[in-house]
Order: C-alpha cells, then structure tokens, then sequence
C-alpha cells in the first residue's frame, strides 16, 4: 500500500480501540507534557498550530513535513518544584512529500528520600522517565497530510523500572490561503512491555481535536484544542472560599465538563521574525482549585523570535501559587548553519 492509503487506514482502525481507554487509570502522564514553548504558552496541549519549530512535532505527527529539512530543536523546561525536564529532536525530509524525525526526551523528578513500608529511611533516588521517539509523515494530498510517531519509554522510580511502547496517530488539513488548520489526533495507543511490579499500568490514551485559525489581515490566529475525549464525565471538587461548612463542592456539571475538555489561545503574530501567544486552560485551574485562589492558574504565556539561523523561544505559567513554570527552546536549520 501507498503511505497515503496506510495512514489514514491506521487512523480509521485505531479509533475503533479509543473506547476500550475511556475507564482507565493512566500512569505516563509526563506524556501530556509539551516539548515546545510556543505550544507551552499556547494552554499546553495544541495539535493544529501550525508553525516551523521541530520542537512542536510531539503533539502531531502530522505537523512534521518536508519543510523541516535538517532541522535540530533543544528544548528545555524548568518544571514544578526539583523537577527539570529536557529534549532533543532532529528531523529532515525523507521525500518530496514525506520527512522523517528522532527526539530524546528526558523527565527528571529531583532527589527523594525513600522509605520502607516500615517508614526506616533506605536512602535516596532520583526518579526519571524517558522517551526516544520517531516520527513519519507524508502528504496525502497538497492539503492534506498524516502521521505516525513511535514511541519508547522507559521509567526508572528507585527499585521498580518499567518499559512501554506507544504509539500517536495524526492528520492534518491545512489551507493556506484561510491560514485554516483542522487536526486530529489519537495519542500514546500502546501499552507496557516491562511492570514495575505486580501492577499493569495503561497508558493515557486520548483523542484530540483542534482548530486554528486566523481572519482576513488581523494577524492573531485563534486556537481550540478539545481533549480527554475519551472520557466525557471529569468531575472535580471546588473548595470554595473557605468559609463553607460543607466543605469540598463536586463539581459534575455539563458546562463543567464541556470546559474541562476545551483549550483556548490566541497567538499575535506580527511578522515571521516574532510572535507572543496566551492559552487558558480550564482543567489546568480546576485542578489546582484551593481555597487561595491563584488569577494566573490555567493560563500561560509565550513567546518566540527568529535572529539569523536561530528560533528562540519562551514560555511561562503558573498553575498553582506556589509552583511557577518556565521552559526554553532553541532550534536551527543546519543547512542554513553550515553553509
């Protein structure tokens, strides 16, 4: 078969397995973690954005393209308390309608101190997730593309180490001329090779929807990226403001859950040489509800310039009053860098 039969052949058989996924509990959900920082400021989860940063490919293969020819991306984020992740990717064209890409991603938790079931300290360790993944795509038609991104991970907590394989399906329909892009995803089907223990894991399977787009000579394009569609329901708590006798309030409305599902983001982009984006994302903030509500929870910031042979880029959120998040990219054509 032709790679434009195969992927979208693997896209329609894939979905079939989605709703096997919907009552799971998922570990690996570093997977949820953007490598890019425009994808970071843009609410944390975009498939759609188009953009020419190879540190973005992680969240649609199908974003990856010919355009990306010996492209290199590093990409760094400094996360929640010790924890300090970082990455690698370089992809190039394998074809005129094709490109190939391979990334290295490491999740690194800091230092804990360990104990038996006892409580008698056993020392300490330091806990790390990583991810080596490799990506395909291929133009379907000129508007049209899809692709398939697999990935190894391997998980080390002390004494316990796991090992999984999973893989992401995506499609992409851009039209230029509405600067419009639609995408769809199926993200991390798969599951573990190696337990940690007694226990099996699942993987979080998801699918993703997302639109963006920007109007006529207004130079912001406009992002919604709806995920967790495997699950409807996502109930939470709500602690209020403190003074209720009654305590945590379940939230489990259809609104509620409609906007649990829903990321927002405008990215302002001037020029090709520069761009600034915010996202808001509402389970973000529900999640990390207390009774000293933060205004900043669930949104982020970005932003990104070009200077020479270089992208740079930026990102910062703060989901919780006492967690600030900040993350780094910098990618390059080493064509361009070497000739």
């Amino acid at each position: 078969m032709k790679p434009r039969y195969i992927l979208p052949a693997i896209l329609t058989l894939a979905a079939s397995t989605i709703a096997s996924a919907a009552d799971s509990s998922p570990a690996y959900n570093f997977l949820n973690i953007p490598s890019s920082a425009r994808v970071y400021g843009l609410g944390g989860i975009n498939i759609s954005s188009i953009d020419d940063d190879i540190n973005s490919i992680d969240q649609n293969p199908a974003l990856l393209g010919p355009e990306f020819e010996m492209q290199v991306g590093v990409n760094y984020m400094r996360y929640i308390s010790d924890a300090n992740f970082a990455g690698v990717k370089f992809g190039t064209k394998a074809s005129e309608h094709g490109a190939w890409a391979v990334g290295l991603q490491y999740y690194g938790y800091g230092e804990i101190t360990g104990t038996d079931e006892t409580g008698t300290l056993t020392g300490n360790f330091s806990p790390k997730d990583v991810n080596f993944n490799g990506t395909y795509s291929h133009d379907i038609t000129d508007r049209l593309r899809g692709g398939i991104a697999l990935k190894m991970l391997y998980s080390s907590y002390g004494e316990y180490s796991a090992f999984a394989v999973a893989t992401d399906l995506g499609i992409n329909y851009y039209d230029p001329d509405r600067d419009l892009s639609l995408s769809a995803v199926i993200a991390n089907l798969g599951g573990q090779v190696k337990r940690f223990d007694q226990a099996y894991d699942r993987l979080p399977v998801d699918l993703r929807l997302g639109w963006s787009q920007s109007f006529g000579s207004l130079p912001i394009r406009f992002s919604v990226t709806a995920w967790n569609l495997t699950k409807w329901k996502l109930p939470y708590y709500d602690p209020g403001d403190g003074t209720s006798e009654d305590g945590l309030e379940l939230k489990e409305s259809f609104g509620s859950n409609l906007f649990r599902h829903l990321i927002f983001a405008a990215d302002f982009i001037p020029s090709e040489k520069f761009h600034i984006g915010i996202g808001y994302n509402y389970k973000t903030r529900t999640d990390m509800t207390t009774y000293a509500r933060n205004f900043l929870s669930g949104f982020s910031i970005g932003a990104g310039m070009n200077v020479k042979s270089f992208k740079f880029g930026i990102a910062f959120a703060q989901p919780h009053s006492g967690a600030s998040t900040f993350m780094f990219n910098i990618s390059t054509n080493l064509t361009e860098l070497l000739y």
